[in-house]
């Protein structure tokens, strides 16, 4: 009751709050829209990360050896091994095939012993992952308890191999956001290192107010900028001042102004990656011009949002038609970026399994979970009856949003795997993997899946140079998993996977992320769960004393 309270007396301030009208705050510099929202609220940042501990991370080395692992580069190109992989300090020196499967190694083909060894025998390693659509806070996360310190959310997201994090919102505001992003960069702390993209205000009154706002994001350090929507005009002349100020841009095409903007529009004028997939069905359709609302609808109302977001792609054009066939081809010469986020709608087309994942009594914290009970005051909070009709037209939405998704792929385009965790019953870091097994869902082969979620992140975020493949010369950023992950994605969660042994005949929890290296740095994935599972616990006796 006492939190239902802080609810209600929260509305009205919530709704009020506009952040073209802080941005217009000459004491808001741009991009801190969102800690100005949270300070309006009456809440407070959330903790942030502590200093890296020796006892889950070791390294950088001046020479570390890794032995025996089976390489799957990250480019599309099948497993190889046994190979052993120098690197010396932050990066890769020396990738040596050191024998076949089934013979022993041939030890005069492996490279002189190391400082620091790590014996990937019979493991499998990979480039570190990109998130390509994540968040480390939102104002409303305040309102069901503590919001998530830094540690438990970068702590999952590197236990589950995610080393590099494309920030898509600066919901906690730029200044606090920049501060981990340097402090990442610098190693100071666990953490992915971060790509911020700062949300741009949804209302402002004329060009010149967003083309200032914009030069002034870039002086603060940020990489790029999150749309949501807005006047086209006024669009526009942000993404021209984005280009020229040379920050990256991501799109989240909203409802209330995809009438005007779709996707090929955002497209034309530069956007790198659409989120999502709202814009899309918009830029398909071909006998209206805008959804099929019932007469009763609110947007405001987030079942109505997101329920009858579930009804959208079959408004669409059919697959393979002539519009099907225009769109894919002009975003696929602009080249354009889908960040689909699959796993954030799951919930949609089957809520009792999103509700029940095997990881959320261990490591989802209680205000998190909280935060997921259906609320009208709570972003993402919206099954209030939530039907079987609900489920199916979303089973629907998805064969033709996936079918939409893997034929871009299939003809060059680029897909990326981001997760947009903290929402919706996703957990941050598992649902990144699951994602990646809603990929292969969509008819992407597992080394396309793991291509998306290496190589196409990185090229996304501009990094591809030193990042998203397992290459001489490129940073070391690595993932070491003591199963087949394209066998089977599933060994990636950090709660591993469950199988029957075929000797004891009694089941078996195998896999899970064992060590995750970003910049050359050896960190613990297991103990940095454990570290996650002791935050959750703490805070469960915290509630019942």
């Amino acid at each position: 009751m006492k939190i239902y309270r802080k609810w209600i007396s929260l509305i009205a301030v919530t709704s009020a709050l506009s952040l073209a009208s802080i941005a217009q705050d000459k004491d808001v510099l741009p991009g801190d829209e969102g800690a100005a929202r949270i300070a309006q609220l009456g809440l407070k940042l959330p903790q942030e990360a502590s200093p890296r501990e020796s006892r889950i991370s070791q390294g950088p080395f001046n020479r570390l050896v890794i032995r025996g692992a089976n390489l799957v580069d990250g480019t599309g190109a099948p497993p190889i091994g046994p190979v052993d992989i120098v690197v010396e300090g932050n990066k890769i020196t020396s990738i040596s095939v050191v024998g076949s499967p089934g013979v022993p190694i041939n030890e005069k083909a492996r490279p002189a012993k190391g400082d620091h060894e790590i014996d990937a025998s019979e493991a499998y390693i990979l480039p570190g992952f990109v998130d390509a659509h994540s968040h480390i806070g939102n104002a409303l996360w305040g309102l069901t308890g503590d919001m998530p310190s830094m540690d438990y959310i970068f702590k999952l997201w590197m236990a589950h191999g995610i080393t590099t994090s494309r920030e898509v919102a600066c919901g906690m505001g730029a200044d606090y956001t920049l501060r981990q992003k340097r402090r990442s960069a610098n190693n100071e702390i666990t953490a992915p290192r971060l790509m911020v993209h700062c949300g741009f205000p949804t209302d402002f009154a004329t060009a010149k107010e967003a083309r200032s706002w914009v030069k002034g994001l870039k002086k603060r350090g940020a990489d790029g900028i999150k749309f949501f929507g807005g006047n086209p005009k006024i669009l526009e002349a942000a993404f021209d001042e984005a280009k020229k100020q040379e920050l990256r841009t991501a799109f989240h095409h909203a409802q209330l102004s995809v009438s005007r903007v779709n996707v090929l529009t955002s497209a034309r004028w530069g956007l790198n990656s659409m989120e999502h997939w709202y814009g899309l069905p918009e830029a398909l359709f071909d006998d209206r011009i805008v959804q099929d609302y019932p007469l009763d609808y609110n947007y405001a109302n987030e079942q109505d949002r997101f329920g009858e977001a579930g009804r959208l792609w079959r408004q669409a054009a059919k697959p393979g038609s002539d519009k099907w066939n225009e769109v894919m081809d002009e975003l696929l010469s602009l080249d354009f970026t889908l960040d689909p986020t699959f796993t954030i709608y799951e919930a949609n087309r089957d809520v009792m399994r999103a509700r029940n994942a095997d990881w959320h009594d261990e490591y989802t914290l209680p205000s998190v979970w909280e935060f997921f009970q259906p609320n009208r005051i709570l972003h993402g909070s919206y099954h209030f009856d939530w039907t079987t009709k609900d489920e199916i037209d979303w089973k629907n939405n998805f064969q033709m949003w996936m079918q939409f998704v893997n034929d871009y792929k299939n003809r060059g385009g680029r897909v990326t795997a981001g997760s947009d965790s903290g929402f919706i019953f996703k957990l941050f870091g598992f649902d990144y993997i699951r994602e990646l097994e809603l990929l292969q869902e969509a008819g992407f082969h597992p080394l396309e899946v793991l291509k998306s979620a290496t190589l196409n992140g990185a090229e996304l975020i501009g990094r591809n140079d030193e990042l998203g493949s397992i290459e001489v010369g490129k940073l070391a950023d690595m993932v070491i998993v003591y199963e087949n992950p394209v066998n089977n994605l599933k060994v990636l969660y950090g709660t591993g996977h469950m199988r029957l042994n075929d000797e004891t005949n009694e089941v078996e929890r195998v896999g899970g992320i064992k060590w995750t290296i970003k910049d050359g740095i050896v960190y613990d994935a297991e103990a940095m769960r454990a570290d996650v599972r002791k935050m959750v616990s703490d805070a469960k006796k915290k509630i019942n004393k």
